[in-house]
Parts: C-alpha cells; sequence; structure tokens
C-alpha cells in the first residue's frame, strides 16, 4: 500500500513524515501552569534524551465532556494565556484543540498545530478556517469514520491551499461505552497523509463511568507497541504528574513517573524497524 510521502511542517526544526518520530504530549487540560510546566518540562527533557520531536499538547477548552457539570477549563482568553506562557518558558511548539470556526484566527497566534477533534472531524466549516490560518492542521479520525473516508477531511483543509494537515487514530466505536483500534487504518490513512497513533484516547471508555469517560490505562503499552510496528509518524499521549486528581481524562492518562519507560519502549521498537 502507497504511502504519502510529503512530509509536514511544525517549526522550521520539526516535520511531521520523515524518518524522526514526533510526539504530542502533555496534560489533558491545561489546569494550571504549574501543571503544564511540571509535564512538559518533564517530557521536553526525555524527548531531548531519545531524540524524539516534541510538541507540548494541552487543550484550553474541553468543550466535549460528556456531563455538562464536567470540568472544561479557563475562559478561552485565560486558557490561551496559560499555554502562550508555557510555549515561551518551554521553548517548543504547543498544539490545542479548536471547536469553533469563530476560534481558529485567535487560536492561531499562540498554537503552531490546530487539533480537530474526532467528533468534529466532518465539519468543513471548521476545517476550512483552521486551514486559512496557515497551520498545521491536526484532524483526529471520528470514532464514528471509517478510515478511507478521512481523505476527504485532509481533501478539505488542502482545497484551502493549505498542505500542512494530517490525520490522527483514536480507535473507533464498538459497541457502547467502547472503542477498539482497527490496525488496517494506520496503512489506510497513510495513503493520505502522515499519521499520529492517539495512544490515550484509543484506550478510552466513552461514557464509561456513567457522567464521564473512563479508560483501560493498562492496555496502553500493547496498543502503542503495535502502532510502532505497523507504522506510524509520532504518537499523541496525555500525560499528568497525578492522573488520578487530573481534572479531565484521568483513567486514560500516562502517569509522568511511567513517561520515561513508556517512551523508550516506543523507541525501541521504532529504531528496531529500520526507522
Amino acid at each position: 500500500m502507497e504511502r504519502f510521502e510529503k512530509k509536514v511542517t511544525i517549526t522550521d526544526s520539526i516535520e511531521v513524515g520523515g524518518n524522526k518520530m514526533v510526539l504530542f504530549a502533555g496534560p489533558c487540560a491545561a489546569e494550571s501552569y504549574e501543571i503544564c510546566m511540571e509535564t512538559g518540562e518533564h517530557v521536553k527533557a526525555l524527548c531531548k534524551e531519545l531524540e524524539i520531536q516534541y510538541v507540548f499538547k494541552a487543550s484550553f477548552d474541553k468543550a466535549n465532556r460528556t456531563s455538562g457539570g464536567s470540568y472544561r477549563g479557563h475562559t478561552m482568553s485565560e486558557g490561551l494565556k496559560i499555554l502562550e506562557q508555557v510555549k515561551r518558558d518551554l521553548k517548543v511548539p504547543i498544539v490545542t484543540d479548536v471547536h469553533e470556526s469563530y476560534q481558529c484566527v485567535e487560536v492561531s497566534a499562540i498554537a503552531d498545530v490546530l487539533q480537530i477533534p474526532a467528533f468534529l472531524c466532518r465539519q468543513t466549516d471548521l476545517l476550512k478556517a483552521a486551514a486559512r490560518t496557515g497551520k498545521a492542521v491536526k484532524i483526529k479520525k471520528g470514532q464514528f469514520m471509517a478510515p478511507a473516508d478521512m481523505k476527504y477531511a485532509v481533501d478539505k483543509v488542502r482545497e484551502e491551499g493549505n498542505e500542512n494537515v494530517f490525520l490522527t487514530e483514536r480507535g473507533t466505536s464498538f459497541g457502547y461505552n467502547n472503542l477498539v483500534v482497527d490496525f488496517r487504518s494506520l496503512p489506510i490513512m497513510r495513503q493520505f497523509s502522515p499519521v499520529i497513533f492517539d495512544v490515550t484516547h484509543s484506550i478510552q471508555q466513552p461514557g464509561g463511568l456513567g457522567g464521564s469517560s473512563g479508560g483501560q490505562r493498562e492496555f496502553a503499552s500493547y496498543l502503542a507497541k503495535a502502532a510502532t510496528a505497523v507504522g506510524v509518524d509520532g504518537f499523541f499521549i496525555e500525560t499528568h504528574p497525578n492522573p488520578t486528581k487530573a481534572l479531565s481524562d484521568g483513567p486514560n492518562m500516562i502517569p509522568l513517573k511511567e513517561m520515561e519507560e513508556f517512551l523508550t519502549m516506543i523507541k525501541n521498537i521504532w529504531s528496531a524497524s529500520g526507522r
């Protein structure tokens, strides 16, 4: 199966789609500057040691929580202030979600990558607004989408003249409150763009705890190993100093203290595969 060969540019020094792994990692939500920095500094140091390209991730707004009473984050302006300060102090690029078309211009003034959430991957106006910012656009495959149909989401971005677009696999709905990763999706989607594997949300159990989502963290390493062996261009991993106290997606996140072992495992398989 033919692989899309063109690289996606994030910054002058970071590309997606080459032989060097890229990692998008950080806490699920930008809970505070302190949590973001503790997480980002640790992961940045690991990535430097392991020669992995690093993009910091946190969401200024969690607009698709299971319950209306769940934590969403700060206001947009306050959340973006945190991300702007983290970007400046960490000296790494950042990725964050956009949920509405009107957010794209303001968010693109700070973020290097605009992430389209899985639930919104078919939203034409949102995709085109993100594309017009000129920033890289990272589209998560909808849990309800066939991998081959993600070509059309990519096309919507490219139709606006933005070639810096890539896809992310995060599992497919399998009955209620469960996701399954079909690893055929990775080579299928790599025909259209580089592909990132979302470890965190592939082990999520949407709505699995009633008013909130659950997760099966014990399977994270198995899925990450498989994705690395099949072939991807990088990983998306949410991590937190104390996932049990995280304000969003705690059951899915890798504890920060375990990230060194986790990333080393992935990098070893990556290297053994000849990448």
